[in-house]
């Protein structure tokens, strides 16, 4: 089991080289990034974007960069648009998101003629590097769906499976998570969340492990559960984390980043390649790590599925 990105690094030491495609590279973090995943040997990189910028902001930085890489395009929807063209055309192995709001980004992805559609749903994890659990904690989805649905959840968790399964947690634990831990008519995701753990117990997740409602203490503290008197696998234990809607998973990364002081990696899954996904404000180490996770999954076959049966939304 992978438990830190230092791990990660160690494991793609021996993986292909991947060319990574970036959309609006014009950001000192990004550029910081890319440069030192050459360095590691890692990956190569594409830029796309304003190419004056791109070359100021490196040498501003003290950056070094290989300017015949720089696709000039400065224009930043025109930028997505090459940058995810030139993954769904096999030119690069990776899309990774620069100097650019997530919503225009994310429009380019789902672009039906050019973009990385699969036909499942696609769905952003932040791998959190934990220094008080001592390992990675997957939570899902703080960046891409707002208010997920019963049947989205469904492929969020499988989603989220697939990349844990990725660092070698072969069952990991998933907890639902809500504000409280009980069943509430007036709290929709509390009723999913025990849906969602009824489908696990029959089997409905190919045997995957999912529980809820969890408040968020008691789904990764072991204390807390005891001292609340929640019990199953799940309590006190989780791998992953699914939030109730993007304003929860969206806080939850930033507070670890900005309160905690931990680094983490932000990627989407379920697209036709890995995309590196994470804030404008992360450090370039985060993206790094962000880089190395979308390496990790890059030459992966996703097997995940879920019986629904004659069950019906």
């Amino acid at each position: 089991m992978i438990t830190s990105f230092k791990q990660v690094f160690e494991r793609i030491k021996s993986h292909p080289k991947k060319q990574i495609s970036v959309a609006v590279a014009q950001d000192p973090t990004v550029l910081k990034a890319v440069s030192e995943a050459k360095k590691l040997g890692i990956a190569d990189y594409i830029l796309v974007g304003d190419e004056k910028k791109i070359k100021t902001l490196a040498r501003d930085s003290e950056i070094g960069i290989d300017e015949d890489k720089i696709y000039d395009e400065p224009k930043d929807l025109k930028a997505i648009k090459k940058a995810v063209e030139l993954v769904s055309n096999n030119k690069a192995d990776i899309l990774m998101k620069g100097m650019t709001h997530t919503d225009d980004f994310l429009r380019g992805v789902l672009d039906k003629d050019t973009g990385l559609r699969t036909g499942k749903l696609m769905s952003h994890v932040n791998v959190l590097e934990s220094s008080a659990l001592g390992r990675l904690l997957f939570v899902t989805d703080g960046a891409m769906n707002i208010t997920p649905d019963l049947d989205a959840k469904c492929s969020i968790i499988l989603n989220a499976i697939y990349l844990a399964n990725i660092f070698d947690i072969n069952n990991p634990k998933v907890a639902v998570t809500t504000a409280i831990e009980l069943a509430n008519p007036k709290m929709q995701s509390t009723i999913d969340a025990a849906v969602l753990a009824k489908m696990s117990q029959r089997g409905q997740f190919s045997g995957k492990i999912i529980d809820g409602p969890f408040a968020l203490d008691n789904a990764i503290s072991p204390w807390a559960a005891k001292h609340k008197e929640i019990t199953g696998p799940v309590a006190g234990k989780a791998d992953i984390i699914v939030v109730p809607s993007i304003e929860a998973g969206n806080m939850l990364g930033k507070a670890h980043v900005y309160l905690i002081g931990d680094s983490l990696a932000g990627v989407v899954v379920g697209a036709s390649a890995p995309i590196v996904l994470t804030s404008r404000a992360d450090t370039p180490q985060s993206k790094l790590n962000s880089i190395a996770t979308a390496i990790l999954m890059a030459d992966m076959e996703r097997t995940l599925s879920i019986k629904f049966g004659k069950v019906h939304y």
